[in-house]
Order: C-alpha cells, then structure tokens, then sequence
C-alpha cells in the first residue's frame, strides 16, 4: 500500500464532499447513497497497488501448477 495516494485520496474525497453536500442536499436519499457508495469504492480501490497487482490468470496459474506436473510425471 503507498500511503501517500492512500492519504491524497482521503484528503480529495473530503474535499469533494465538503463542496458537494450543500447542493447534495436537496437530492433524495438514494441520489446520496449511489454518491457516497461511489466514493466509498474509489476510496477502498486506492489502497490497492492495481496496476503491479496479479491478475486472474496468475491464481489459475497457481491453481493448476500441481495437476500439471502430475499429469507430466505419468
């Protein structure tokens, strides 16, 4: 985790809700719950490193690793 972006992000997404909920508002409740879910994802995705993380293809990978070196062997 890079705690700066982690923290940058804290800080953007505390910034957008101090100038957005004044006209936030006046919106029904399931417009603020889609806006907070949105930036609640954004937020959580941030403390990932996605772009070096492994892909579904490496844990297939892993996965199978062992049932093909079984199957080699024989």
């Amino acid at each position: 985790m890079r705690w700066g972006a982690f923290f940058s992000t804290t800080i953007i997404i505390a910034v957008i809700i101090l100038f957005q909920w004044p006209k936030m508002k006046q919106h029904p409740k399931k417009d603020k719950w889609a806006f907070f879910m949105l930036l609640l994802i954004g937020w959580m995705l941030s403390m990932f490193d996605l772009p070096n993380m492994p892909g579904p293809l490496t844990w297939i990978e892993e996965l199978f690793k062992p049932v093909g070196q079984f199957m080699e062997k024989k």
